[in-house]
């Protein structure tokens, strides 16, 4: 059932009911965020791409709006896939495009795979997804998730931060952004979305089994386009930056790059919403 409400749209789904909204008019671009980023976190973006496209915002289940029917239940990625596709059956009738980052570039890989033709084209920055790489640094990627979890568990996210900025290799303190950006404080519901992200999500990420060959399959056999991407100052050593150039190889091409690091989606939107642009109309 679809209805529409003063601060956005919402769906049910089997299992939840998802918050999304749209802007703009053109090709339908799906913005998939990272970590506990809902539909708010792309503020700065959406406003700079929605000339050219019909850009979807949502809240994955679990964050912010999208709420579930039943908290104890455990989320999946291939309930987070299902989500996607439900989603752009709710807003196109044809295939769609996605840009996904960390996360939400995971959830991308699993929609081809799981739901093939429903995506043209995925652009895939930064994935958090262990199994693009061999088996060595896929374990070392998990265990660093749990690290994450344990620090959580033990000193909240005063504990999980400084690790999340470890795994990611940001510097908070010298963190460059453009000028004039939307706040973005640390209130209750950011929080509580970052207790999901890792208590949850992580555990999601970690146990799933999708191997990355059935998205490229799935891809090859739909002609859907995916474009593994980096950040320029992302620092090598870091397992998603990592996950993108394995998923690059499989592919047989070079990752494009966006600029800033992990985050540079957030922090260049002006810089981030010209590169996928390019990317997209190209």
């Amino acid at each position: 059932m679809l209805t529409t409400a003063a601060t956005g749209r919402t769906l049910s789904v089997p299992g939840a009911t998802l918050h999304y909204r749209t802007q703009g008019s053109g090709p339908v671009l799906l913005l998939s965020q990272s970590g506990e980023g809902d539909a708010d976190r792309t503020v700065d973006l959406v406003p700079h791409l929605a000339d050219t496209f019909t850009v979807v915002t949502y809240d994955r289940r679990g964050l912010s709006r999208s709420t579930l029917d039943d908290p104890a239940r455990p989320v999946t990625m291939a309930d987070h896939a299902d989500d996607v596709a439900r989603l752009l059956d709710a807003v196109t009738d044809g295939p769609a495009l996605m840009a996904g980052f960390s996360m939400g570039a995971a959830i991308g890989l699993q929609t081809v795979a799981r739901h093939p033709g429903v995506l043209s084209t995925l652009i895939a920055h930064e994935p958090v997804m262990p199994n693009l790489l061999p088996e060595a640094d896929r374990a070392e990627h998990v265990a660093e998730l749990r690290v994450i979890q344990e620090a959580h568990e033990t000193g909240g996210l005063t504990a999980a931060f400084p690790a999340i900025a470890r795994h990611l290799g940001i510097d908070p303190a010298h963190e460059e952004t453009e000028e004039n950006l939307t706040p973005q404080p640390l209130t209750a519901r950011r929080k509580a979305n970052f207790a999901f992200f890792i208590e949850t999500e992580f555990t999601a990420v970690t146990t799933d089994a999708l191997r990355p060959a059935d998205a490229v399959r799935a891809a090859a056999r739909t002609g859907t386009r995916i474009i593994p991407a980096t950040g320029r100052t992302t620092r090598p050593t870091v397992h998603t930056y990592r996950c993108a150039l394995a998923l690059a190889a499989r592919l047989g091409t070079e990752p494009a790059r966006f600029p800033g690091g992990h985050n540079g989606n957030t922090a260049f939107p002006r810089a981030t919403a010209q590169v996928l642009k390019d990317l997209l109309e190209g």
